[in-house]
């Protein structure tokens, strides 16, 4: 910072931030602004008027349930998108949940995006301390926060917490535009993004858009990276991890699983974000790789599993 280095501590969030702190006296590296923010309708609740925002980086995932971040493959799939929307309350990020009501036209709920899953949820972050760059796996999970009347049986509050589910898209796509599934590489010593890939496939093969031969779209599967001297080491996700929308009507063909997870481990240049290597595992990847020395040999080793793949470890090596 200014020309000199200074020990920082960065804190990845749900809400697709990166909050930037010296570690030393807690202060921001740059500046956090308070912005208003939607407020409760909910009788009785009252929420902050304003959230903190960091001015630097810029978010590295897609924020707030909007109509311009609804998928647009085609006219029509995001008029169908538009259609679901119109069942929910939307707004931009920080909108909070909302009564869930019984009535043909009432509100299910709110939107939000990303949801309690998305963003930098689980899978953290890894840092490579040469260049001062974080490199952040993140996802686009949109999830419906609801509140219901309490019942007197069970509870002395008002309201409680209603389905909180996960919600899908048109014709079972996601509801927002991809990618599902990212990695975003931040400069931290200027506090701007070098370079965002897709981590992941994606529903790219669905029968209402495989003919618009569309690049990698990404898995919303919680992908937990290791940097290594030379590379970024990262799975695509699991289905188990996270999802994209309900769970499939019976005869919907399991290729357009709301997971759409993706058996793939891969090595990316750690300057580009490209793909130098990739292998399929047995199953998707469930926790962060590790990485270790053996008798002068190096081992990559991660966990993976899902519900069709009992857990289990995988090492790796060079022969």
């Amino acid at each position: 910072m200014d020309g000199s280095p200074i020990k920082a501590v960065v804190q990845v969030t749900k809400q697709a931030f990166a909050y930037v702190f010296d570690r030393v006296t807690g202060k921001p590296v740059w500046p956090i602004e308070e912005r208003p923010v939607p407020q409760s309708t909910t009788p009785g609740e009252r929420t902050s008027p304003t959230q903190p925002f960091p001015t630097k980086p810029a978010a590295f995932d897609r924020q707030g349930s909007t109509t311009d971040n609804l998928i647009d493959f085609t006219p029509e799939l995001r008029q169908e998108a538009i259609a679901i929307t119109k069942q929910y309350v939307t707004g931009p990020l920080f909108t909070p949940p909302s009564i869930r009501g019984d009535g043909p036209n009432a509100k299910k709920g709110t939107i939000q995006l990303p949801g309690s899953v998305g963003g930098a949820d689980w899978q953290g972050a890894a840092f490579d301390p040469e260049t001062g760059t974080l490199y952040v796996p993140s996802i686009t999970t949109p999830f419906v926060a609801d509140i219901v009347p309490g019942d007197p049986k069970q509870t002395n509050l008002r309201y409680t917490k209603g389905g909180r589910q996960w919600i899908g898209g048109p014709r079972g796509l996601p509801l927002f535009k991809p990618p599902y599934g990212r990695i975003t590489a931040i400069d931290l010593n200027r506090g701007e993004h070098r370079w965002m890939v897709a981590n992941g496939d994606g529903p790219r093969d669905h029968p209402a858009i495989k003919h618009l031969n569309l690049p990698p779209l990404g898995n919303p599967g919680r992908s937990a990276p290791i940097l290594t001297k030379t590379l970024l080491f990262v799975g695509e996700g699991s289905p188990v991890m996270s999802s994209n929308g309900p769970r499939l009507p019976a005869g919907m063909p399991a290729m357009i699983s709301p997971g759409y997870g993706g058996n793939g481990f891969k090595a990316l240049d750690k300057a580009t974000g490209a793909t130098l290597w990739k292998m399929e595992l047995p199953a998707g990847t469930t926790g962060a790789p590790i990485t270790y020395m053996y008798q002068g040999k190096q081992y990559i080793v991660v966990a993976v599993g899902d519900n069709q793949h009992s857990p289990e470890w995988v090492a790796l090596g060079l022969p």
